[in-house]
Order: structure tokens, then sequence, then C-alpha cells
């Protein structure tokens, strides 16, 4: 399991260490070292989603009707009142599903296609879009889970769900104008798992929760092999993704960020390349 405080610790010891840098803007010398790294890690945030359409919270106040996020996300929440957690969900699902990937998915995803006889690629994503995966990127880690999957609240049986809506109950529910701070959609009508017939929730790392075991032994390897890290449309400040820039810039890899603005990490990156990243990828990641 993900030890947070024990990583704060780490990181904060590692930082203590690390020199302040000048970032470049340099795209010849970036593309130089890129072309001659082996293990290349694209860290993606919200701001590549936004691209595509689907709007940050942190834009709208970190606000679901008038409620936050971290109420939302929360499982205390799901156990009193499943149906508004639902929802929500129902909201987010529709927004992804209507959303397409933007230009810098693709790049992303043809590049790594382009360089799988000589580099791995892998993406790390705190976005829970799915877009990653629909641009055609095959190594995918998805950090913070996926809103087309579920998990049941008894058995722990995760499968994919793309169903729109996942069930009918939640047609038409959802609205961010609704002032309606309470879901009156019964239980019953929830989802349900068809093995067992226990509700299902969100394959979603809510707030309290660890991040699965089985997705830190994913990134624990990709994390100590990395040469080259792309922070990609990420403020890099939410943990365990915000600890990744500075343990591979310690440990030798190359940072390049990719960014409207520059994250608090970045006098630690090597390379800052501002504008939208379905501007910017497309260029960096030519052959």
């Amino acid at each position: 399991m993900y030890n947070g405080v024990r990583l704060l610790m780490h990181i904060h010891i590692i930082a203590s260490k690390i020199s302040r840098r000048e970032f470049s803007n340099d795209m010849p010398k970036f593309k130089e070292l890129l072309q001659s790294a082996k293990e290349v890690v694209v860290l993606s945030g919200a701001g590549i989603s936004a691209e595509s359409g689907i709007p940050t919270y942190r834009d709208k106040g970190d606000l679901w009707r008038t409620l936050p996020s971290s109420i939302l996300n929360n499982p205390e929440t799901f156990r009193e009142d499943p149906g508004l957690v639902w929802e929500f969900y129902h909201h987010r699902r529709e927004m992804a599903l209507k959303a397409q990937p933007n230009a810098g998915h693709i790049a992303i995803a043809q590049y790594a296609q382009r360089h799988a006889a000589d580099k791995k690629v892998t993406v790390v994503t705190q976005n829970i879009d799915g877009l990653h995966s629909r641009a055609g990127a095959k190594n995918v880690i998805e950090l913070h889970g996926t809103l087309f999957k579920t998990r049941c609240t008894k058995c722990n049986e995760v499968l994919v769900n793309t169903d729109s809506p996942i069930c009918p109950a939640l047609q038409g529910k959802g609205s961010e104008t609704s002032t309606q701070l309470y879901s009156d959609i019964p239980e019953k009508d929830l989802p349900h798992c068809k093995k067992c017939g226990a509700l299902l929730r969100p394959h979603i790392v809510w707030y309290g929760e660890l991040v699965e075991s089985e997705t830190i032994m994913r990134l624990e390897p990709v994390i100590s092999k990395c040469n080259m890290l792309l922070v990609v449309g990420t403020s890099s400040i939410v943990y365990p993704a915000a600890a990744f820039p500075t343990v591979m810039s310690a440990g030798g890899s190359t940072v390049a960020e990719f960014n409207i603005e520059p994250a608090p990490a970045s006098t630690m990156f090597d390379f800052y390349f501002v504008g939208p990243s379905a501007t910017t990828l497309p260029v960096a990641l030519s052959d």
C-alpha cells in the first residue's frame, strides 16, 4: 500500500538537496534528449482534458452545484447518499463520453506507437476520463481510477462499463444547475453487481482512500527506470503524482513541462514549454 507520510518525508529530504534550476525552452535540445531516452513517462493532469472541453473543478471553485468535490469524492457521502454521488459521476461520465481526445492526447499515443521498437512510453494520468486510451495509448496507468469501471461494494469485482446512462434511473440526472443537494433515487434503482447483487460504486480513488497496491507496483519500475519525464497539464501539487517529478529529477531524469503556466515544482525541471499541450506536444513529439 502507498504510505503517503513516508513518501512526503522522502520528497522533503530530496527536494532540500536539489539546487534551483533555470528551465529552458530550447525545443531542438529537448528533442535531442528525447531521441536518446529509452524509458519515457508522460505524467498528465486536468489541463490536457480541459483542452477537450472537460472543465476542471478547480476552475469552477471546486464545486458541483454548491458542493465541494471533497464531499462528493468521499466514501462517507456514498454510504449516506449513494444516489447523490452516482448523480455526480453520471454527470462526469456523460461529459467524458461526449469529449474527444485532442491533438495532445493523439500526439502522445502516436509517438508511443512509432517508437514501440526502441522505447517504452508509459502514460501515468491523474485523469479519470479515459481520453488517453481512446486516443490510442496502450500503456496507461490510471492513478486515480476511471469513470468507466465499476467496483462492487461487497465482492470487489471491477468491470468496464461505458453504458450511457449506466442505469435507467440516472437518465436526465446530475444537472449542475439543480439546487437539490440530495438524491431521490432509491438505492435499489442504482447500479448493482450482476455477480452478487450488491451496490456498485465508481472505481475511483476517493478522499481518504489509498491508491491501489497493484497500481503502485506498476508505478515503481516505471519511476525507477524513467530517463525522460513529460509533465503535461498538471500543477503537480496532488500526491502521489506531485512526488514523481521531484523523485525522477533527483534520479537523473530529464524533466520537461508542457503547461499553460509553470507548476510550483518547475524550478526543478529542465524544460518548460508554455501553451496548450494540444499545440506544443505535436511539435515536441514529432520526429
